[in-house]
């Protein structure tokens, strides 16, 4: 019997304020903020005060038993019960602290295990954004920079770190292992575009003449010049960074290893500059290693998106925090972009899409452009059987497309025809450096020794493009004048932009 009283002073001591705690928290479940639990003082007082009542009625009631029984054989457990009901009763505080502090060290190993699995899972940017961002190099202005003392404390803080990272990380190549010039033969042009293109695969030095510093920042001079002065109207001209859509970001490529930023324009070497941004941020492996040489890396995997880190991946990366993380890295990266002289661009990606065998651009554009603008109702579903039947789109062709107002209405203009100021966006963006493709082999050199790898690497040799500027006139020859002015307007803010002059003999009888 004692026993019994025993249990019951247990359940009221220690179980009744599990169940009021449990009563409390579905009932004030929804109005407790996320991650936190808090224990209801009342439900123990209010345990305390059921206990002691209970704990007097069973105490005259067994001292009536033993009275009118006359066995003491209940009374040791009386006695017990008497000693051991309060302390049943009163709310074990150790173990409310032991509870808080598991909370806490499971909340604080949940944090660190989320930030571990966010940098082993963006190892192409995540983990060296912090130590670039305090590390960094500044911007050097037009002049080539000369190393000297605080250079040299600087970059060695810089490799440190990365040294130390890498080795945390087990990140596969430093900036330290890219290799020295090799002297191997370069591989022959495989694809039919490039042979097409006609590279030219001798070697030549590119030194960097005095004027070449001066020439950067006439450049640069003129871009700023124009973006400020409202002389020059375009679409997108005004609008601030922030209000650039994320998909019109997908040009620039990021490389968190030497603090570079590369807004590659198609039809402007930019197969080989994809190649030196994937040698320099490792972010391609062959076999296990990343690549070493440009020219070892097969033409299909330099255009693989996922072969490079773009803005435009930053909200997938990053979320809110990407458009404060694009600006850190605009205001501490070197920025450069290659152009070319726009007519001369247009001409090249038509030879280049259109005048070759191209499935995606025939199904997509040519078999559109053929009926439109040629008349043709019944056309192959290939381009080999196209190409076998005489049908081709012509440049007049092309140059209609262009200017026809239905046709941006549909989807933007491709790449490879999309004007610079879309695809870079250099209002918006004070760019380092502005290469040209007419003087690519004395740019890429500067820009290499800007970014301090030229003792590494070395650009790819160019191809002398049988697109000329001399071209011009025959290839517009047949064009009408009042479609040329058209495409002049049309393409009018890359001349201006980037110091091209106004093709005058094309744009008057």
């Amino acid at each position: 019997m004692s026993y019994f009283f025993l249990m019951k002073n247990y359940f009221m001591g220690s179980v009744l304020p599990v169940m009021c705690f449990g009563n409390r928290w579905d009932r004030d479940h929804s109005a407790q903020p996320s991650g936190s639990i808090r224990l209801f003082p009342e439900c123990f007082s209010r345990a305390q005060k059921v206990a002691r009542v209970t704990w007097a009625s069973d105490r005259s009631r067994v001292s009536h038993l033993a009275r009118h029984s006359g066995s003491q054989q209940d009374a040791p457990a009386l006695q017990e019960a008497e000693v051991r009901g309060p302390e049943r009763a009163r709310p074990t505080r150790g173990r409310m602290t032991k509870a808080r502090l598991f909370r806490l060290w499971l909340v604080l190993g949940s944090a660190f295990m989320i930030l571990l699995i966010i940098v082993y899972w963006d190892s192409a940017g995540a983990a060296h954004f912090y130590l670039h961002t305090s590390f960094s190099r500044p911007h050097a202005g037009p002049p080539l920079p000369t190393p000297g003392p605080d250079r040299d404390r600087e970059l060695t803080a810089d490799s440190d770190v990365d040294e130390f990272l890498d080795k945390f990380l087990g990140a596969s190549v430093k900036q330290s292992d890219l290799p020295r010039k090799e002297t191997e033969q370069p591989p022959a042009p495989g694809s039919m575009e490039e042979s097409v293109r006609g590279y030219d695969w001798s070697p030549r030095d590119a030194r960097r003449s005095p004027d070449q510093g001066r020439q950067q920042a006439e450049r640069r001079s003129v871009l700023r010049g124009f973006c400020a002065n409202s002389s020059l109207a375009f679409p997108t001209k005004e609008r601030a960074f922030d209000d650039i859509p994320n998909s019109e970001l997908s040009h620039l490529i990021v490389d968190d290893r030497h603090g570079a930023i590369y807004c590659y324009v198609p039809k402007v070497a930019c197969t080989n500059w994809k190649r030196v941004m994937i040698v320099l941020s490792g972010s391609l492996l062959h076999r296990g290693v990343p690549y070493r040489d440009p020219l070892r890396i097969p033409r299909e995997h330099v255009h693989n998106a996922s072969a490079h880190l773009t803005f435009n991946k930053f909200w997938r990366r990053y979320g809110k925090l990407s458009r404060h993380l694009m600006k850190v890295k605009l205001k501490k990266y070197t920025k450069f972009l290659f152009v070319r002289d726009p007519f001369v661009r247009l001409i090249s990606a038509f030879r280049s899409k259109f005048e070759l065998e191209n499935e995606e651009f025939y199904r997509k554009f040519a078999v559109p452009m053929l009926r439109l603008y040629a008349n043709h109702t019944s056309l192959p579903a290939s381009a080999r059987e196209a190409f076998r039947a005489g049908l081709k789109v012509s440049f007049a062709n092309f140059i209609q497309y262009l200017l026809d107002p239905h046709t941006e209405k549909l989807a933007p203009f491709n790449e490879h025809w999309r004007q610079v100021y879309r695809l870079c966006h250099p209002c918006q963006i004070d760019y380092d450096f502005v290469g040209k493709l007419e003087t690519l082999d004395e740019d890429a050199a500067q820009l290499l020794q800007l970014l301090q790898v030229d003792r590494h690497l070395r650009f790819p040799p160019s191809y002398r493009n049988r697109t000329a500027s001399s071209w011009e006139e025959d290839w517009f020859a047949k064009i009408p004048l009042a479609w040329r002015q058209q495409l002049y307007k049309l393409y009018e803010a890359d001349f201006v932009l980037f110091g091209y002059p106004k093709p005058e003999n094309l744009l008057r009888d």
